[in-house]
């Protein structure tokens, strides 16, 4: 599996666990402001379990998270920074290169298909490129439910010229747990997102904060779209571990819980089911940590 590259994992639990402040609506957003030090720690004790690529804690800087008001006067400056500490962690490893991936987030609201602007989405989007620009190796639009919100990642990165990655949010209630045909958050089937990506310039085309049960699931039908095509798009995962169902909540409205059974041991097997199906990006999301990616790079890739 020496061709896996390896993901980081969720910032927020880690920002908690060494010691910053989290709470809504700012999120992980409010570390940048109060404590950035503990950031760069994250991305730092991610890179040391194994991470080939880290991305920058931008995702909460949206007005979604810290209001139009506070996005305005100070959304540039955060995601500046926040992008400067990605940076400084990965250039300073010597003895391997890891990649900066500007996070590029769902601009109105995790698992919010409905709320999506196609109007207004440049407006924000653009202001997270400008900033970021100057730090990442790649572009990664995550956590989006709709392929019109890809569309929108699409068009705000293609002047830049830095390769983009599009990530998916699955539908993961008890019918497609159970086998059902995998469709992204909005209803729309993984297939039609799969042939979107092939066309859309995309180097890879990810799945992330949806139950590890439905990824596989995914992987293969995006695996056999692109075999289709003869499209040589990468496929990659990472999933959350929350407990419940999450489709009938928004992302980060509370601290959720996580399964005790997705360990670093359970978390692992799955990643190696993916693998098997023909992903080559492996990282995780909510309420994986930087043990979980250790792991992942010693059985995986050593």
């Amino acid at each position: 599996m020496s061709r896996l590259r390896i993901l980081d994992g969720g910032m927020s639990r880690e920002l908690l666990r060494l010691g910053a402040e989290l709470k809504q609506p700012e999120w992980s957003a409010l570390a940048l402001v109060n404590s950035p030090e503990i950031v760069q720690k994250v991305h730092e004790e991610f890179i040391a379990a194994g991470s080939d690529v880290v991305t920058t804690n931008s995702y909460a800087l949206v007005p979604f998270h810290i209001g139009e008001e506070r996005f305005q006067k100070e959304g540039a400056a955060l995601t500046a920074l926040s992008g400067q500490l990605a940076r400084k962690a990965a250039d300073a490893v010597k003895d391997r290169k890891v990649l900066v991936a500007g996070s590029l987030p769902p601009i109105f609201g995790s698992y919010e298909p409905q709320n999506f602007d196609p109007l207004r989405v440049q407006d924000y989007l653009k202001v997270l490129v400008e900033q970021l620009s100057p730090f990442v190796d790649l572009w990664l639009g995550e956590t989006l439910s709709l392929i019109a919100e890809g569309e929108a990642v699409r068009t705000a990165v293609s002047a830049n010229g830095k390769p983009f990655w599009i990530s998916f949010t699955l539908a993961d209630d008890e019918v497609q747990v159970k086998g059902g045909e995998p469709k992204l958050r909005s209803g729309e089937r993984v297939d039609d997102a799969a042939n979107w990506a092939a066309s859309s310039g995309a180097q890879a085309l990810l799945f992330n904060c949806s139950k590890p049960e439905v990824m596989r699931a995914a992987v293969e039908t995006a695996s056999r779209a692109f075999k289709t095509r003869g499209s040589t798009v990468e496929i990659g995962v990472y999933a959350n571990a929350f407990e419940g169902e999450q489709n009938d909540s928004g992302a980060n409205e509370g601290l959720h819980t996580t399964r005790n059974d997705l360990n670093d041991d359970g978390y692992m097997r799955f990643a190696c089911s993916w693998a098997e199906a023909g992903a080559t990006i492996i990282g995780g999301c909510c309420g994986i940590g930087a043990e979980h990616i250790h792991r992942l790079k010693q059985t995986m890739t050593e």
